[in-house]
């Protein structure tokens, strides 16, 4: 038979559960936080779920069958064509923008901030101009806004808005390792927030973990 003492310590175990607030006792070691901060930290042991569409990605659309992404074709800074499969093995994050493009203007900077921070041969941030004005316009746009971080990429033909069925600017798709997409934002948001950091960190531990 339970003491009250063991109904009391029960009552606020359960208590705890219900507000998102935990603690581990390993020698004097002790984690708390509310829901949203344990969420991000099972995300990222677990991969990508859409509990991890909170707060600054709230917008952030995590889709429920993975499908691989076409193949889409453009061109870096120096015209030399690319395709979006030679990243095949390394997390992309896929930005669709243009120099008229207001929110992509207030965007850009999160966006190189994301890459400068985690830029790496598993991840590149992938921020495709569709500017009709070709790759100087796109260029002089990257260095005015502070986003010299990211590499330039250009399709001024526009055809990968439908190849990625975008319906508007800015588009963002987070693309795993085998190409397929993990899910997608449109319009403008805070890729160097926390939140934005916790996504990608839990994408590159889909593949570190198997």
């Amino acid at each position: 038979m339970k003491s009250p003492k063991n109904y009391l310590a029960l009552g606020i175990a359960a208590l705890a559960a219900v507000s998102g607030i935990y603690w581990f006792q390993s020698g004097e070691r002790k984690a708390t936080g509310p829901a949203s901060a344990v969420a991000s930290s099972v995300g990222t042991a677990v991969g990508v779920t859409k509990e991890l569409s909170t707060g600054a990605l709230a917008a952030f659309l995590v889709k429920a069958e993975r499908k691989p992404l076409p193949d889409i074709e453009f061109a870096d800074g120096s015209g030399k064509a690319v395709k979006i499969s030679q990243w095949q093995g390394r997390v992309v994050l896929i930005n669709l923008w243009a120099t008229w493009c207001a929110p992509c203007r207030k965007e850009m900077p999160a966006l190189a901030e994301l890459q400068s921070k985690l830029g790496s041969k598993d991840f590149e941030v992938v921020a495709i101009s569709i500017d009709r004005k070709g790759i100087e316009a796109s260029s002089a746009f990257l260095k005015e806004t502070g986003a010299d971080a990211l590499k330039l990429y250009v399709e001024p033909s526009s055809r990968v808005l439908n190849e990625l069925q975008a319906l508007g600017l800015p588009a963002t798709v987070l693309v795993d390792r085998q190409g397929r997409e993990i899910g997608r934002l449109l319009g403008p948001a805070e890729w160097n927030s926390p939140e934005a950091i916790t996504l990608i960190e839990a994408a590159l531990a889909e593949g570190a973990s198997g």
